[in-house]
């Protein structure tokens, strides 16, 4: 586990989630029916070029094929770009991973496309809300089980299946570090969070079971029962002046300020 040992090294990370925030804004905007996956993802590497960064998810362990992971309706996470066409009524995952300077920021956000149903819609919200509920809890002298335990606490009060093999992670010098973030825990267990130390927070909830399968592809994971999937996260350091959000917005936000908005 490698913790940022200088507000310069914070900075870069703010750089790099600045970018990912940018390629969330201009994703949503095009994300509406008859938009091709393959368009989405052009808009996100045209971002990504457009602020100096580099992808983390493009030949991520030497094969994945893209900058965006698109993941549409039951799918998980890690789908990958393809001639899809959004419909009406579809929900869409968007991760997006950035690097300047050797530092990352991932994040992702799930929208619907037009007019979804009420159904979708609350899956939607509800697995936004546990993320946030997640990151306020992401300050030094906090443990992770604090965080995973309100992540599922949510989720199952919802009657959700909580996805338990994909989990948040450290962040830094490397997409993936140590510690391993699950969105489940217990409440006090778990390693002691301290400053310098960078989080992804990012809960995953599907309408049936928790359980998961994966493509032939390798990559593209689905809900075991076809069910709707949600998929929500964002780069959360802290920093010398406390928490902050690094994906959320062009400029690095508070962590109480993005809750309270």
């Amino acid at each position: 586990m490698i913790t940022i040992k200088s507000r310069r090294e914070f900075a870069k990370m703010a750089k790099a989630g600045a970018c990912v925030a940018d390629v969330h804004r201009r994703v949503r905007e095009a994300a509406k029916p008859g938009v091709t996956l393959l368009e989405l993802e052009e808009i996100g590497a045209q971002t990504i070029a457009d602020h100096g960064c580099t992808s983390s998810f493009l030949n991520y362990l030497g094969s994945y094929p893209a900058t965006l992971c698109l993941s549409p309706n039951d799918v998980i996470v890690h789908g990958i770009p393809s001639e899809y066409r959004l419909e009406e009524g579809d929900i869409l995952s968007v991760d997006a991973g950035a690097i300047y300077e050797g530092f990352h920021g991932d994040a992702a956000f799930t929208v619907g496309v037009g007019e979804v149903t009420e159904e979708a819609r609350h899956l939607i919200d509800t697995t936004q809300e546990a993320m946030w509920a997640g990151i306020r809890l992401v300050d030094k002298g906090n443990r992770l089980g604090d965080i995973g335990s309100v992540v599922h606490e949510i989720g199952t009060a919802h009657g959700y299946g909580v996805v338990e093999e994909y989990v948040g992670h450290g962040i830094g010098r490397e997409m993936h570090e140590e510690p391993q973030v699950p969105n489940y825990g217990v409440k006090g267990k778990g390693l002691k969070l301290k400053t310098g130390m960078a989080l992804c927070i990012e809960p995953m909830f599907n309408i049936g079971r928790r359980h998961t399968k994966v493509d032939p592809d390798g990559w593209t994971v689905r809900t075991d029962d076809g069910t709707l999937s949600a998929h929500w996260e964002h780069t959360v350091a802290i920093t010398p002046d406390g928490p902050q959000v690094f994906t959320a917005a062009l400029e690095p936000v508070p962590v109480e300020e993005v809750v309270a908005g």
